[in-house]
């Protein structure tokens, strides 16, 4: 920081604090009229090739008000379900159809079922009897073909059936673009629908349909999200305090940007964040990579490479000790309806200044075509390198664990390398294997990410394959103990997990960059056996 918390700009409830010099790049934006020109919706902003895409994708810059239409049909529907005795929301969802509704989620402890995944343990998890009795699925997906969502889908379809509830097109409630698959499966089988604004990409969807179904009908009070939203759309291009131009340009002042709460009230805003910023600005070969970090100052968060954000829903947020040693670059807080757009808005900025257009995503569909290639075709023949334990190690030369993650820390050896961990696994049961990033991040000093598969490819796998190419890639794949048929496919759970594995593997090896994938026989010892390892490094 050149000047701890020098700067801070608040206005529409929030505010944003920092040290970070971005005087030049405010000045910029202002001069040139960007936020005028984003709160005008001016297509022509990002350059001639981005207009035709950015013409339909700027609807979130006032969805809110559309939104309001949502409120009483929800309020209409919770209150049938609730008399119906279904009293629980599991979301079935992928990307910004789910990671909104996460963080409202959890900010406001409504306690939904985030079903962003194809491990089979943890969507077993999920169709226990007593559960599904009192549960009502809520399908997103803004196409109406995501392969993950439409899969869960179908085992809820079976798992209703299971237990007798055979009439279950009204425990279903689906949200899509209107002209969708979905839709038209919802009119066909009477479920419930609500059609989305079409003019949102769905990174950008926090405040429409997307973000708010499926936390209406859990309790969450939509309205007052609007509200904060509405609040601070006024601030857009203010003469005065504008705090998201600040944002964006502090985004756009690094190559890396780390991202954690700072425990006053906003809870999980850095995972949302994260998709928004490598999805929209990973491409090109270049752009800002998001990190998220597990708590205020963890391992990773600061370096000359990088600017350190902290969320949060207090006034301030500051460290109470006042040290300038405690501060981070970047302090954002805020009602959560604000902080959304505010980094919406923010991350269309940062967009103007790197020169990147913040509304396609050139490279998310490579791994999805090489998935659907290889259930075609079957899983390419791999064989390990070694065993070790209960780690089977690929792509290494390596006959150790600790030795395969030693040469990959070897190639991480750079000023501008990260190193990205992606985890094929059960986010919930196999929980503990996330403490990897912050073992890898203090002993290299390099940004670490920690991706869960395949809910990852749908955000910073945009920008592993699009954007700078310096990632060092470990990948981590397991047994699966119970695996779970789709209906209707002729392949099962495990069998699309590792299909996406193996996708997103050969997307990476095309591109030369390192990757080591160390697959565990045994989930809680291979586990065991990778923290053991890394922390005996050097």
């Amino acid at each position: 920081m050149s000047d701890v918390m020098g700067k801070m700009e608040a206005a529409g409830g929030l505010a944003v604090t920092t040290g970070v010099d971005v005087n030049a790049a405010v000045e910029r934006l202002r001069t040139e009229g960007v936020p005028a020109k984003v709160a005008a919706k001016d297509a022509t902003l990002w350059g001639p090739e981005a207009a035709e895409e950015a013409a339909i994708r700027l609807g979130w810059v006032d969805t809110f008000v559309k939104s309001k239409e949502l409120l009483a049909p929800l309020a209409k529907l919770r209150a049938e379900l609730n008399e119906q005795g279904i009293d629980h929301i599991a979301l079935a969802g992928m990307g910004g159809s789910s990671l909104a509704p996460e963080v409202i989620s959890r900010t406001l402890d409504l306690g939904i079922s985030i079903l962003d995944t194809t491990d089979p343990g943890q969507i077993l998890a999920e169709l226990g009897e007593a559960s599904l009795r009192r549960t009502a699925v809520v399908v997103s997906s803004k196409s109406g073909s995501t392969v993950e969502t439409d899969s869960q889908r179908r085992a809820f379809e079976k798992a209703f059936e299971a237990i007798g509830i055979t009439d279950h097109a009204g425990r279903f409630v689906f949200v899509t673009d209107p002209g969708s698959a979905l839709e038209e499966l919802a009119t066909k089988q009477g479920s419930h629908l609500f059609l989305a604004d079409a003019t949102v990409g769905g990174r950008y969807s926090a405040l429409t349909a997307f973000g708010l179904v499926p936390t209406a009908l859990a309790g969450a009070d939509a309205a007052e999200l609007i509200e904060q939203a509405e609040t601070f759309a006024a601030t857009i291009g203010s003469e005065d305090d504008d705090p998201a131009v600040v944002l964006g340009a502090v985004i756009a002042a690094k190559p890396t940007i780390t991202i954690a709460d700072d425990g006053t009230g906003v809870v999980g805003l850095g995972d949302w964040a994260e998709q928004l910023i490598a999805e929209s600005l990973g491409k090109d070969g270049k752009g800002t990579l998001p990190v998220v970090l597990e708590g205020p100052a963890a391992a990773g968060a600061r370096g000359s490479d990088r600017v350190y954000a902290t969320v949060g829903g207090s006034s301030t947020g500051l460290p109470s000790s006042g040290s300038s040693l405690a501060m981070p670059d970047v302090v954002v807080n805020g009602p959560l309806g604000a902080q959304f757009l505010a980094w919406e808005l923010a991350t269309a900025y940062a967009g103007y200044l790197i020169g990147i257009d913040p509304f396609n995503q050139p490279n998310v569909t490579e791994s999805k075509n090489n998935t659907n290639r290889i259930l075609a075709d079957g899983l390419p023949d791999e064989r390990p390198h070694a065993v070790d334990g209960a780690v089977e190690i690929y792509g290494s030369h390596s006959t150790t664990v600790a030795g395969a993650l030693g040469e990959l820390l070897t190639d991480a050896d750079s000023e501008t390398a990260y190193i990205a961990v992606l985890a094929y696994l059960d986010r919930i049961d196999d929980a503990d294997v996330a403490k990897l990033r912050a073992e890898l991040a203090d002993r290299t000093g390099a940004p670490v990410t920690w991706g869960w598969g395949p809910r990852f490819l749908h955000s910073t796998g945009q920008f592993h394959k699009g954007g700078r190419q310096t990632g060092v890639f470990l990948q981590l794949t397991g047994e699966v103990e119970q695996d779970l048929e789709i209906p209707g496919r002729d392949y099962t759970f495990a069998g699309l997990q590792a299909a996406q594995a193996a996708g997103d593997r050969q997307a990476l090896e095309s591109r030369e960059r390192p990757l080591v994938r160390l697959h565990l026989t045994d989930r809680k010892r291979g586990i065991n056996q990778i923290l053991h390892a890394v922390r005996e490094l050097s």
